[in-house]
């Protein structure tokens, strides 16, 4: 299980939003390469990068940011927003990310993601977001919720058998307000995908939502606001994984 730390980007600098809110957001005076290195130091191997502008503009806005990224450390880098053509997608690898994080057109045009899966370009390399508020899908960077969009279980069960190389699961209540992980909506997501790999995002505050989640069958842990508001050490959230994984997770573990 991976720790993956998160860097959001808008107007080229390091945010996060509280639930997806484009009006509450926080901005941190980090560079995004220099924070991606000490990720990189602190024993991680992979970042997941998002492009707030281009999710809202639905085409890319910091390729050049992210790229400086992947040149300048040796992490494995998984990318979304804005991706929605085969020339973004292409491009994004190009560059060197490793993993395309697709929603908005996937889930609108489920016939065209099955056949992306399938394409031997991006076979194995493409991950669904799925970003959830009371268990329905949300897109176009979490402002459309409609009251008749599909529901996670449902979206799911369709794409199990694909070859995709993950589905990362947000609930959007939690996401941005260090409240904790919904562990109870995560462990159902588990019980329904049989063959592709889970990762959790949303919530996690601190060294205890990393050791409970780690109790869960999943693949990987995104933690975004905890890190830079300070109350998630990476190191240490690394540690405990490794810990885990090696069956000597402490379950009364502190920040």
């Amino acid at each position: 299980m991976e720790l993956i730390p998160a860097i959001d980007l808008r107007n080229g600098k390091v945010v996060r939003l509280f639930r997806g809110d484009y009006t509450r957001e926080t901005t941190y005076t980090v560079d995004p390469v220099d924070i991606a290195r000490q990720f990189e130091q602190a024993g991680c191997t992979w970042v997941h990068i998002v492009d707030l502008d281009g999710a809202r503009a639905g085409r890319p806005q910091n390729f050049n940011i992210i790229e400086n990224i992947v040149r300048g450390t040796k992490l494995r880098v998984e990318v979304g927003g804005g991706l929605r053509t085969e020339e973004s997608m292409e491009y994004a690898l190009a560059i060197g990310a490793q993993r395309i994080i697709l929603g908005t057109r996937a889930l609108a045009e489920m016939p065209w993601f099955e056949t992306m899966a399938q394409d031997t370009r991006f076979r194995d390399r493409l991950i669904l977001g799925l970003d959830a508020r009371d268990g329905l899908v949300s897109t176009h960077g979490w402002t459309r919720t409609p009251t008749d969009a599909p529901r996670v279980a449902d979206i799911v069960r369709q794409v199990d058998s694909w070859p995709l190389a993950g589905i990362i699961y947000t609930d959007i209540a939690r996401d941005g307000t260090l409240r904790g992980p919904n562990l109870r909506a995560t462990a159902r997501l588990t019980k329904i995908i049989k063959k592709i790999p889970i990762i959790h995002s949303g919530g996690v505050a601190s060294l205890q939502d990393i050791v409970a989640l780690s109790a869960l069958p999943i693949e990987g842990i995104i933690v975004g606001k905890a890190i830079y508001e300070g109350t998630l050490d990476v190191g240490a959230a690394v540690r405990e994984l490794a810990r885990a994984a090696g069956g000597g997770a402490t379950v009364n573990a502190q920040p």
